[in-house]
């Protein structure tokens, strides 16, 4: 260019020319006359200004801030519990049931703590509300930082493996600290055992079975959900019974066996059980009461064949296996759907007739015999599958009683509108499971987003009629019974009187019973 330009310059002054053009500071020192020589100066300007407004910022970014920022984030991350903790919940992994124990713990006042090895993911965490410790959750010292010997419970929520690896490592910290180990595979329980947990859950089986309880297969009977000392919980559908097309008031179940109706479940939601409120073939009752009262209002109710219903099984994995096996100890027919004929051979034992192909085929779902199905079962580890099946197993039969697996808890709302009746994911009855190992109680659980809690009766409350306490219009939360001396009382009324010394037991969310402590407490 300086030929073209009649001029001569040194390699440092073509240097200088550029970096003064390039930064865009324009001495006008040393400049081009002819045409041909301003073009070239504009592209050594433009590509100035992309230098410096991108790639700069970028590699400084990128080089030293990124760097230096990190480094700030783990000296901020935690590497130990605080001096004093006791009582706690230790996690060994951050993962959707852990997230669901700190929410479900952190409402109880209990603290949990997470380990996270990455400690700027601790950092995120501690930012979002979660109490987490960075650390490896396989070495002994992270353990003794997260003060095991002072912790109500250690959970050790990994693989199989690494479980086994974890609860190795705890027991050389504490030898007593209780240990609960969750078991993908059935033949790691013995394992788990074996190296020092003190309960292993097998959520996989444990859910096919929760599932299979929840399935109505014609058969006009009480189902018990759970236990809290001498208080039952059971369900019951409407359907078939004399209950159907009454109101609760008119049903004299009360006064007639001592149960009370504590809830209605409509196509998955949990409606409270107000007097007026008249039961559809639809309905689910939710009854508590003793198990006396149980057997007796059961023993009234009209009787079936045990053959009256099939269910249809659409999924033969793990969790579908498990649920088969359980209805088959009750007696009821299931016919299973599946495209891998390696699972049907596992299932085959277990069910009526094993079907070949794929479930969203209608001349499969026909031949399997959804048409006279009391109850689809939907167990596939897709979310989305259930709930494209659960939509199509509502418009081929409407009747129909649809009970699914889920992963997610973001898709339990997708799921009942799809159709489904009842849905319960992996996460929930794994919170459930250790919250109830952490409070001395069988696990109690009704569905997604429903439990059930006791709480001391507050101070402002004590000596006032439930009636003047204002817990369902204030919160949401259903009174279930009040616990004195260690007993339930479950013939509750607008007069009954709350006492100072007793404990109320509701129904409701996790969300009411805030509110409940933000009203009350």
């Amino acid at each position: 260019m300086v030929h073209v330009e009649n001029q001569e310059h040194s390699w440092v002054t073509g240097f200088y020319w550029t970096l003064v053009v390039m930064t865009t500071l324009g001495f006008g020192d040393i400049t081009f006359a002819t045409d041909l020589g301003r073009i070239f100066s504009m592209v050594v300007l433009l590509s100035g200004v992309v230098f410096l407004l991108v790639m700069l910022p970028f590699l400084f970014v990128r080089l030293f801030y990124a760097p230096w920022l990190e480094a700030q984030l783990r000296l901020r991350a935690p590497r130990e519990v605080p001096s004093k903790t006791s009582g706690h919940v230790v996690v060994a992994l951050d993962d959707p049931i852990a997230a669901g124990l700190v929410r479900r713990l952190g409402a109880e006042g209990v603290p949990c703590f997470v380990i996270e090895p990455d400690p700027a993911r601790a950092v995120a965490l501690l930012e979002a509300g979660t109490l987490s410790v960075t650390g490896q959750n396989d070495d002994r010292v992270t353990y003794e930082r997260m003060r095991v010997d002072t912790a109500r419970m250690v959970v050790a929520n990994a693989t199989d493996p690494a479980n086994t690896n974890i609860t190795l490592t705890v027991r050389e910290v504490h030898p007593q600290v209780p240990i609960v180990a969750l078991a993908e595979e059935e033949d790691s329980v013995d394992i788990l055992e074996l190296s020092g947990a003190s309960t292993v859950l097998p959520l996989k089986r444990q859910l096919g079975e929760y599932l299979a309880k929840r399935v109505h297969a014609g058969i006009v009977e009480v189902h018990l959900v759970g236990a809290l000392g001498d208080l039952r919980i059971a369900e019951i559908p409407a359907r078939g019974t004399p209950l159907s097309g009454r109101t609760i008031r008119e049903t004299r179940l009360r006064e007639e066996t001592g149960l009370s109706v504590v809830g209605l479940w409509e196509r998955g939601q949990l409606r409270p059980a107000y007097p007026d409120a008249r039961l559809m073939p639809g309905h689910v009752l939710v009854l508590s009461g003793t198990e006396a009262q149980l057997a007796g209002f059961s023993s009234s109710l009209p009787r079936h064949d045990a053959g009256s219903g099939t269910v249809l099984l659409l999924g033969a994995g793990k969790v579908g296996r498990a649920a088969a096996r359980a209805l088959k100890e009750r007696g009821i027919p299931v016919h299973a759907i599946d495209r891998d004929p390696g699972v049907l051979a596992l299932i085959a034992p277990h069910v009526e007739e094993v079907f070949e192909g794929n479930a969203a085929d209608r001349r499969v779902l026909e031949r399997a015999g959804l048409a006279q199905a009391a109850s689809v079962l939907l167990t596939t580890n897709d979310d989305a599958t259930n709930i494209y099946l659960a939509v199509y197993c509502r418009r081929l039969n409407p009747e129909v009683r649809i009970v699914s697996r889920i992963t997610h808890e973001r898709n339990v709302e997708a799921i009942h509108r799809a159709g489904a009746d009842f849905a319960l994911s992996y996460t929930t009855l794994g919170v459930e499971g250790i919250v109830s190992l952490l409070h001395g109680h069988e696990p109690l659980l009704l569905g997604e987003a429903i439990k059930i809690f006791s709480v001391e009766v507050p101070g402002a409350m004590a000596g006032r009629a439930l009636r003047e306490s204002g817990i369902g219009s204030r919160t949401g939360l259903s009174v279930m019974a009040i616990r004195q001396d260690g007993h339930f009382v479950t013939d509750l009324g607008p007069d009954t009187v709350l006492p100072g010394d007793g404990e109320i037991l509701m129904l409701g969310s996790l969300q009411q019973l805030q509110i409940f402590n933000e009203t009350f407490l």
